[in-house]
């Protein structure tokens, strides 16, 4: 009897044990199931990891390489990518009904060079045939307020310029207030001292000259500046009245493309097309802008050329008593070369005559006629950082190349932190991208940004950037 509960104890006993060494053996048979599961994981993230570094790698690198990747882009995407240009239309929403397009730029950016152009349209731009009978309608700014079709307006500028525009982007007040206000304050090197009162609009415009922090309002009560109470304008060196305003509107929307895209704004992109989404008419495809996107986060303002179209403002005895603006048609096709069609210069600094769209078959010189030689050029040259040295290091570079150097100083803010090389008389685009390059560093710009002396072609306000 004992004998028997002793064999049935046995057994029970080795069964347990074979099925304690089954469920042992199928742990070991998931542990190796899982080990091999997650190796194979590890194996295609390593592969995965490798390829998206090989194609951040063949895009180029950095945090455009990635960008472009991430939005599945190849090496062959940028390359496919030509230079985007595309007509600015500014429009104020504060009067009912008006409609003025009295903001008006060509703005162009290549990928592939990493350059970029503003070109103001002045909104009083001659439109008409005969401008003994000009009236108000002629103006180039008066043309979407009638017709309220951009392409309208886009076909006036190709007509003046030369260029085959196909692209718009009406920018309504609201749009600026909100980008600003999502990637600033901007911090901006005011003109001059602003004071300008108009009840009848509630706008009241008040600066002081110097570097100030810009938000959305105030940017549009800056950009909206042309002179203040007392009559007076912009500094004459700067461009009184809408000469003013344009260059003010080209310095401020270079300052505001600079701080758009640091790297920490990088992240607000998605904010930003919403923002120009609704409140942009435009008939460019935000699809379009999103491939070009991954290449614009490498842009410096340094490539940056601003200019205005050129011309003169007849006596109104000539103009039917109408204020309007005359584009000179040979200074035009000779800067639009020079802008957009740079390949088209032949060595000695003349066109070769075929320059596209309705222009004549001219031959004229790069160099402004004012400033035919390094030695012609006056140059101010003022000190914006607490380097002692850097005057001087500057201005002897420039004299070693034969530049005058007339007058140096010292910036009153003593805080730039970029080098502006400011172009104050009609200096060619040769010429300041020379000077540029003897400093070594600096944002070319067709702008007084210290208020320097008239006298001068040229004012270099050296910044924390110069080592």
């Amino acid at each position: 009897m004992n004998n028997n509960k002793i064999n049935k104890r046995q057994k029970t006993n080795n069964k347990n044990k074979n099925q304690n060494t089954k469920q042992k053996t199928k742990k070991k048979m998931k542990m190796k199931m899982w080990k091999k599961i997650v190796l194979i994981i590890l194996l295609i993230l390593l592969i995965a990891g490798g390829l998206f570094a090989y194609r951040v790698h063949r895009n180029g690198g950095g945090l455009s390489g990635m960008l472009a990747t991430v939005v599945g882009h190849d090496e062959e995407t940028r390359k496919s990518l030509g230079e985007l240009q595309v007509l600015l239309m500014g429009v104020s929403t504060d009067q009912e009904g008006v409609a003025l397009t009295d903001t008006i730029m060509v703005a162009s950016y290549n990928p592939n060079t990493q350059k970029a152009v503003l070109l103001s349209i002045p909104r009083d731009s001659f439109t008409g045939t005969n401008p003994k009978r000009a009236v108000a309608s002629d103006k180039i700014n008066a043309i979407y307020n009638v017709t309220r079709d951009p392409k309208e307006t886009v076909e006036a500028v190709n007509e003046l310029t030369g260029l085959n525009l196909q692209h718009y982007a009406i920018v309504q007040t609201e749009a600026l207030i909100e980008l600003v206000d999502a990637i600033g304050p901007i911090e901006y090197y005011v003109p001059t001292n602003m004071n300008y009162d108009d009840t009848s609009q509630d706008l009241h415009i008040h600066f002081e000259e110097g570097l100030q922090e810009i938000d959305g309002q105030e940017a549009e009560e800056l950009l909206r500046f042309r002179k203040n109470n007392d009559g007076t304008s912009f500094p004459e060196e700067y461009g009184d009245n809408d000469i003013g305003r344009m260059k003010n509107q080209r310095e401020f929307i270079t300052a505001v493309v600079e701080q758009t895209v640091k790297l920490e704004n990088i992240t607000k992109l998605g904010s930003i097309i919403d923002i120009a989404s609704r409140n942009l008419i435009t008939n460019v495809d935000f699809n379009l802008l999103k491939d070009y996107l991954p290449y614009a986060v490498e842009f410096s303002t340094e490539n940056l050329q601003t200019a205005s179209l050129p011309g003169s403002v007849p006596d109104l005895n000539q103009t039917n008593n109408v204020s309007i603006f005359v584009v000179d048609k040979e200074e035009t096709e000779q800067l639009v070369t020079e802008l957009f069609f740079p390949e088209k210069l032949l060595e000695d600094g003349t066109t070769d005559g075929n320059t596209t769209g309705n222009t004549t078959n001219t031959s004229t010189t790069v160099t402004s006629s004012t400033t035919t030689s390094n030695s012609n050029i006056k140059i101010e040259v003022l000190n914006g950082t607490n380097n002692s040295k850097a005057l001087q290091e500057v201005v002897n570079k420039l004299k070693e190349e034969g530049y005058n150097v007339t007058r140096t100083g010292v910036e009153k803010t003593n805080s730039i932190s970029k080098t502006v090389i400011a172009n104050k008389k009609d200096v060619s685009t040769t010429i300041m991208n020379d000077i540029k390059e003897i400093v070594g560093v600096g944002t070319i710009s067709d702008s007084n940004s210290g208020g320097s002396s008239s006298k001068v072609d040229v004012t270099i306000i050296i910044g924390k950037d110069y080592q």
